[in-house]
């Protein structure tokens, strides 16, 4: 199957969204099939590289949210391209400049395209002219315009979906959570890497992983380490990763005199995350926005328990303290912390990890795309044949 991706966020962009297309795409590449990456230009990737199945169209950063970018031209090169290619199928990841395009070269190859719905939008209104600019309702009608048409679409996870059902969204929908390339977090533990970040060997480490926002809400884990640390002085709190909130929380810390406890780590490349999720006890996370929690999985697939907060999706995933625990209050999020130091470090056992690897792997996700792309091309074909009748 030839397939295009369309998307205004890739590798090197580091995020949640370019690294479920990579692992997609890798996993679609290891059965089989031929995956084409339709995607803006960014400013770290020299205009003159080639990169194999790769084509970037011109782009400016995006208006409030400078690290994503939007493309101005291509629309009829990107056609041309994907007649080139033959694309069996076009699959969107963004309602926005790329997707738009995929919409348009679908309708002129006269090929299905299905879409993911990656951004429950209505959590990040305030980045468009602080929130004054946008409505909920703006969301709804935009996502519903969005999939007008389209040959299916594919919820991360069942809270997306019924965000789209509230929307009315009615076209062919699947819950395919993603699923994480096992290989890449598979590797040892570097031991040198607390000695890097200058961490005691004896101390006790937390981290989250990810987009330093307002919506992961750090914060909140900040505020309950003045509390934790009275039990665990050793206890160090690790922020990997980078974004519009490091100052903010910065302050935080000087605020609450933890300058000794919290280490911003900075943006981590993707091909070292594991290392750093292997180097703490376990993974907390405070967002209550995450369509699925990327970061959770790729943290459960080190195997390291997590401490996140509680949707449909993250009880399902964490339907045993073995894998981690959920919380719906700054109390109980805590208390489940505390509960896991008490504990020290403690391994999921392999039997049981196995067993959620095999859930969670990247292998398992491409096969259920497939199943709903080819769903989408017979489906597409029938009602082709029925309005030739």
């Amino acid at each position: 199957m030839n397939i295009g991706l369309f998307t205004d966020t890739y590798f090197p962009q580091n995020s949640g969204v370019a690294t479920s297309i990579k692992t997609l795409k890798e996993a679609l590449e290891a059965q089989g099939h031929n995956v084409f990456i339709f995607t803006t230009t960014d400013p770290n990737v020299d205009k003159d590289t080639v990169e194999a199945n790769i084509f970037r169209f011109s782009s400016v950063p995006f208006i409030g949210f400078s690290e994503r970018r939007i493309a101005f031209r291509g629309l009829f090169e990107a056609v041309k391209v994907a007649k080139e290619v033959n694309l069996d199928i076009v699959h969107t990841q963004t309602e926005f400049s790329m997707g738009l395009i995929g919409k348009y070269v679908a309708r002129q190859l006269g090929i299905p395209a299905i879409h993911t719905y990656h951004t429950m939008y209505e959590n990040y209104l305030h980045y468009v002219l602080n929130g004054h600019l946008l409505r909920p309702v703006h969301v709804q009608q935009f996502t519903k315009s969005y999939l007008k048409n389209m040959d299916g679409v594919i919820a991360p996870s069942q809270r997306v979906a019924d965000l789209l059902a509230r929307y009315g969204v009615e076209i062919p929908m699947r819950v395919i959570p993603t699923g994480v390339d096992l290989d890449a977090i598979s590797g040892p533990d570097k031991a040198d890497l607390r000695e890097k970040l200058g961490i005691a060997p004896d101390a006790q480490v937390i981290i989250t992983l990810g987009r330093v926002a307002a919506e992961k809400k750090i914060d909140r884990i900040l505020q309950v380490m003045p509390d934790l640390l009275t039990e665990f002085p050793n206890l160090v709190f690790v922020i990997a990763g980078d974004g519009p909130d490091v100052d903010v929380l910065k302050a935080q810390v000087e605020r609450l005199t933890l300058e000794d406890h919290v280490i911003f780590a900075g943006n981590i490349p993707h091909d070292q995350v594991a290392s750093y999720y292997k180097m703490a006890d376990f993974f907390v996370s405070a967002s209550d926005t995450e369509t699925q929690g990327l970061t959770y999985i790729e943290a459960l697939g080190s195997g390291r328990k997590c401490v996140v907060y509680k949707t449909d999706y993250t009880d399902q995933v964490f339907n045993d303290p073995a894998y981690g625990l959920t919380f719906e209050s700054l109390r109980q999020m805590k208390e489940e912390i505390a509960a896991y130091l008490r504990q020290g470090r403690q391994e999921i056992p392999p039997q049981l990890l196995a067993k959620k690897l095999e859930e969670i792997s990247a292998s398992h996700f491409a096969s259920e795309v497939c199943k709903f792309y080819q769903y989408a091309i017979d489906n597409y074909q029938v009602k082709k044949e029925d309005s030739n009748d």
